[in-house]
């Protein structure tokens, strides 16, 4: 029974071993063409790193030829399937630049901004794969504005536009919880300024609004007047531009503050001049 298991497994390596020095065999054996049909029949099995390997071997033997541009096309594409985005992104842009004329040249570039919005991380993480991504699905729309793929890429950048968007109002609001009140409404107003349409524009200017009077009554004397005005008017803005919101109590009540601390402020004022005279 022993001796039978161990016949077993010699013979399962003998087949395993044999399987591999096939592939090893090929990749060893010099014969450009029939790697180049073995690299074909790997990449439209599915079998993407060993199609890549193969493929390599024979990149530079094709050089000049017909075959080069489908060879170099798939090549890229076996790092897109392989998960490997970065190098994707790289090889599809090579692959547009040095095959400026190939019908598959559109779909080359696009890939190679698909690529890198593969690598768009979580709205919590560094953003430059998502920023790149933008820039290359924004030039791609320029370059071929009457492609089918144009929509899509209109709406791949509406979507991680968003996630920079929630990105930096979560920033702006965690100085906020940080009690970093001047740098949580520097934040806010970026906000605005760098997402204009937002939909949060109304919670945002709030928040501007409550960290206005929270940083001026956490202030030094000296520098409550001044941020007490600018509490003042940012309160003053939001209910012109909202009279109905759920937060018009809330933000009257700061204007209403405000304007109580400012007159209380200049009546110490006059006071001490007066003292003084």
């Amino acid at each position: 029974m022993k001796k039978r298991i161990i016949l077993g497994a010699l013979s399962l390596c003998f087949l395993l071993s044999a399987c591999k020095s096939e592939f090893e065999q090929l990749r060893a054996s010099g014969d450009v063409q029939n790697i180049y049909k073995s690299a074909l029949r790997f990449y439209d099995e599915g079998e993407y790193q060993k199609a890549q390997t193969l493929f390599e071997l024979i990149i530079s033997s094709f050089r000049g030829q017909r075959e080069a541009e489908e060879i170099y096309f798939k090549y890229a594409y076996t790092y897109y399937n392989l998960e490997q985005y970065l190098l994707a992104s790289y090889y599809f842009k090579n692959f547009a630049n040095t095959y400026a004329t190939s019908d598959f040249r559109e779909e080359a570039d696009f890939m190679a901004a698909y690529s890198h919005y593969k690598l768009s991380p979580t709205f919590r993480l560094d953003q430059t794969y998502s920023e790149q991504a933008i820039e290359e699905f924004q030039l791609f729309v320029n370059t071929y504005p009457n492609s089918e793929r144009a929509n899509e890429c209109n709406n791949l950048i509406d979507g991680m536009r968003k996630k920079l968007e929630i990105k930096a109002y979560e920033s702006a609001k965690l100085y906020f919880d940080l009690r970093d009140y001047q740098a949580s409404i520097q934040s806010f107003d970026n906000v605005l300024k760098d997402f204009p349409d937002t939909e949060n524009a109304e919670q945002i200017r709030y928040m501007i609004a409550k960290s206005a009077y929270l940083l001026a009554k956490n202030s030094f004397v000296e520098k409550q007047k001044e941020r007490f005005e600018v509490a003042r008017d940012r309160s003053a803005e939001f209910m012109k531009r909202y009279p109905n919101s759920s937060f018009s109590k809330e933000v009257a009540n700061i204007h209403e503050e405000s304007e109580k601390s400012l007159k209380e402020l200049n009546n110490d004022r006059y006071q001490n001049q007066g003292s003084r005279t």
